[in-house]
């Protein structure tokens, strides 16, 4: 029996018009299928299309040409069924950790006792227990990150689309986090499509890495990460996680060069 994919791009291609009038194309003929369940990480050179990619799967703007599907029907508007996660953290600030997670549940038609339920649930599950009555500009930002994510995961998406969300967080809070969302993962059972620049973080989180070419992006290569679960930092001490980096570093590297020159290019004023 053949697999079904949940989430599949068909032929996308994207383009825009600059403000100078000149076209710019992000992606051009994209297909990608992601498997129910799997963690896929996103990753490639700065401007390859990625987070575009990911706006067109939440259904916030349209391909030019192609289309996305999920569960075999094309997404024609904005799809509550894909949950995005931002790099920013996109809180309500009048609102408590519990009222900023109970958002979802309650545009859903949920009552007040179902929706402290359900957001009770996630605030434990994101080990914000003790602190449901803190406002965000009271958390420090892993745990606001870790708000926003208890957040997606209560208005139960069918998939998270996760756009570089630990970014902005120190390298020990991001480690930290990592490990939280692979535990989150594994309870929840989500499907997880997570934009990274960076390519340790993907070894830790994927399940299956994607790497996209410079633009305008396309699928360069798609690696299987079998590196065993659960993962914790100290893999990146064993010689397999060593042959995956330089595996993924080779695929990626020319993208990024190619980035590179095409930057200079039009810093020099190149058409």
């Amino acid at each position: 029996m053949e697999r079904q994919a949940i989430l599949r791009a068909e032929g996308v291609s994207k383009g825009y018009l600059e403000a100078r009038g000149a076209g710019l194309v992000a992606l051009e003929d994209l297909s990608l299928d992601i498997w129910e369940g799997e963690f896929l990480c996103l990753i490639g050179a700065s401007g390859c299309g990625k987070t575009t990619l990911l706006n067109i799967f939440a259904g916030f703007i349209e391909p030019t040409r192609g289309r996305v599907l999920l569960r075999g029907k094309p997404i024609l508007g904005i799809e509550p069924r894909c949950g995005m996660v931002f790099q920013s953290y996109a809180l309500f600030p009048w609102k408590t950790v519990r009222g900023n997670v109970e958002f979802g549940p309650k545009m859903k038609g949920a009552g007040r006792a179902e929706r402290r339920q359900i957001a009770q649930r996630y605030i434990d599950m994101v080990k914000l227990r003790g602190f449901e009555g803190r406002y965000p500009y009271e958390l420090s930002g892993g745990m606001q990150q870790r708000v926003t994510l208890a957040r997606a995961l209560a208005a139960d998406p069918e998939v998270l689309l996760m756009d570089e969300p630990f970014a902005a967080l120190d390298a020990m809070t991001r480690q930290v986090m990592q490990e939280e969302l692979l535990r989150i993962h594994e309870e929840s059972q989500k499907t997880v499509v997570f934009i990274t620049h960076n390519i340790d973080e993907a070894l830790i989180l994927a399940d299956r890495i994607v790497v996209l070419s410079a633009r305008p992006g396309r699928v360069k290569s798609i690696l299987t990460n079998d590196l065993p679960r659960p993962r914790h930092v100290t893999i990146q001490l064993s010689p397999e996680y060593a042959r995956l980096k330089s595996e993924i570093w080779t695929h990626v590297e020319e993208e990024v060069h190619q980035h590179l020159e095409a930057s200079r290019y039009a810093a020099a004023g190149g058409g």
